[in-house]
This record gives C-alpha cells, structure tokens and sequence, in this order.
C-alpha cells in the first residue's frame, strides 16, 4: 500500500526530547515500513526514517512552531503527490480541513489532541466530510457527531524501553510542569510516602507563570528531583528503576503516551481516574487507579504487589507498535474499500 504519514512541523520525527503526536508519527511509520508497505513520511529535515523522507522545512522549532507559511508549503507539498498514494494519513490535527476539501476519500486523520474546545467543535462541524481516528474512547466522547471511523491506541517498539526491576526504588514524574499535569499532586504523594521523587519535565513558556508561582517553591522538598528534560535513554533508564510512575493529571488526557513507555519497562502506574487513563491502565494489572491523595499514597505503598512481569505483559499484549500498524492497516482498506464502492 502506499500510504503518506503528514507529520507536524513543531518537532523532528522522532523528537529530542519532548513531543507526543511526532514519536507516534514516527513509531507508525517505521512500523508500516517493517510490515512491506511504501511510505512516504512528510515532515521536517532532521527527522529520521526508513520511509521516504519529503524535508518540508531544514529543522524543527519548538519555540518558534511552525509559522503559516511553513503550514502551507506542508500541504502544498502533500497535495502536489497525492494521486502517487493510496492514501494521506494526517497528524496537522484540523489544519488541513480546508485544503483537502473534496480528497476526503483518501484521506484520514488521527486526533491527537484534546477535543473538549469550540475551536475543535467548529473546525470539524464545517467539515464533517473527513474521516477521523480517536486515540481513545474518552477523546472521542466530545465530538460524537464527528466523522469518526476507528479510536486506535497508540502502540510502541516493543524493543524500545528494556524491562526494569524498579530497583533504585524512586518514584517518577514525566512530562509537562503545567496545571493539566498536576507535578504539585506527584510532590504531595512522595512526600507524604517518603519515597524519592525524580521529576524529567519541561516547562513550556506558558507554564513558566505557573511553575514560578505554584510550583518551584515545592522544588525545596527534599525528597524531590528535578532533572528536567529528559532524552529518550534517560527516560527509559528512569523508568526501568522506578518503583512506580505517577501520573496525577488534572484533565481529560486523551491518552497519556507515557503510561505506556512506563509499562515497557515494567513499571507499574498510579494515575487520577481521567481522560483515558481506565482505558489504560487496567487496575491492578498494569497499575492502581486512584482520585484522591490518599488513595495515591497507599496506592504507591502497595505497588510492589503487582508484579513487574505483568505489566510489561500488558503492554506486550495491547500497546505495541505492530498493533498500532495493523489497527491502522485496517482503517485504511476499509476506507479504501468504501471508496472503491
């Protein structure tokens, strides 16, 4: 099949450091690659793969985004090729809407992000033509009138986080220092356990009033770690010796890509019952689902009962990167099929 990945122009393919939607642009493209299709990924310059490779714009910038222009020489780009592809898979959340108005038969787009806004309402009912893929049943229960063809987790290399024995005993927040993120819950539960907590997190610009005001005086807490942004081998290390991930979100995460790179390494989770978080982790499982402190801190004392082993079973079983592909195969040949009809 030959199948064109449109990534955003924010990150590389895959990021540095940070950046959800362009790892799994990145999984989902090596994958298609490895099971034999032909793939043609769009995306920036120093973004690395086994597809073929459309270098958009030289280099990601995160702080700058991608300007307008940028934006529409990514779409020209795409639409100058797309009778050589089967099909136009689209990671630009709405962005592409308009452009693509009338391809929408060989077109499909993955949602990333959160849907709960006007902004996300009035895009999509403008434009209830195009086929959308939810990233969890949670994301997609705020736009039940939208076009949506399939929800498909996300999944990742199998190969790419090594089983851990949580053996240096920390906890582990990973992520954004933001309100949504609740870096302020993980401080209260490892303080009130007396467990260390290492903390591998950005701050984004707009958080920064947020991180001043709210949070870095909790920074002065002993039992905390603040190691900032983190490389992926530095995430994986620290996921494969942490006793437990904490993910104390105050908002409806449409997935939560790190709970699942936290059940690779075998890492049980404790996370706030939001978002998708029940569609992910499985209580007892893969890790303790919880909506209070108190829960959180007795979840974490308790974590050495679920076994290690199970976790990353868990994730073996739902949550690679050849699911992911295969979902994904599926959707684009019942669209195709559809098409054809």
């Amino acid at each position: 099949m030959r199948i064109a990945q449109v990534a955003p122009l924010v990150e590389a393919v895959p990021p540095r450091l940070y950046g959800g939607t362009e790892r799994v642009v990145s999984w989902l493209t090596e994958a298609l690659v490895a099971d034999g299709h032909d793939v043609t990924l769009f995306a920036t310059g120093d973004s690395r793969t086994a597809a073929e490779l459309i270098a958009v714009r030289p280099t990601a910038d995160r702080i700058a985004g991608a300007s307008p222009e940028a934006v529409a020489a990514l779409f020209e780009a795409v639409m100058s090729r797309i009778d050589s592809f089967d099909i136009v898979h689209f990671h630009t959340e709405t962005a592409h809407f308009v452009p693509f108005r009338g391809f929408e038969e060989k077109c499909v787009t993955t949602l990333h992000l959160r849907l709960d806004s006007e902004a996300a309402h009035d895009a999509i009912a403008t434009n209830p033509g195009m086929p959308l893929v939810a990233i969890s049943q949670n994301q997609r229960s705020f736009l039940p009138e939208a076009r949506f063809v399939a929800t498909v987790p996300h999944g990742m290399p199998a190969d790419l986080v090594a089983m851990g024995d949580g053996g240096e005993g920390h906890l582990l927040f990973v992520g954004r220092i933001s309100p949504d993120k609740r870096p302020d819950r993980a401080i209260e539960v490892a303080s009130r356990a007396g467990i260390p907590l290492k903390i591998a997190a950005k701050i984004d610009a707009a958080d920064e009033r947020y991180f001043a005001e709210e949070v870095a005086h909790l920074f002065d807490n002993p039992v905390v770690d603040y190691l900032g942004e983190v490389d992926d081998a530095g995430k994986a290390a620290l996921l494969a010796g942490a006793r437990a991930l904490l993910f104390p979100i105050d908002w409806p995460e449409p997935f939560g890509l790190v709970m699942i790179e936290a059940m690779a390494a075998g890492t049980p989770v404790v996370a706030w019952r939001n978002g998708a978080v029940p569609e992910v982790i499985e209580d007892g499982i893969s890790g303790r689902i919880v909506e209070s402190i108190d829960a959180a801190v007795a979840a974490v004392e308790t974590i050495d009962r679920i076994p290690r082993a199970g976790v990353r079973a868990a994730f073996e079983r739902r949550f690679t990167d050849r699911r992911m592909a295969a979902d994904y195969v599926d959707v684009y040949r019942a669209l195709l099929g559809g098409a054809a009809s």
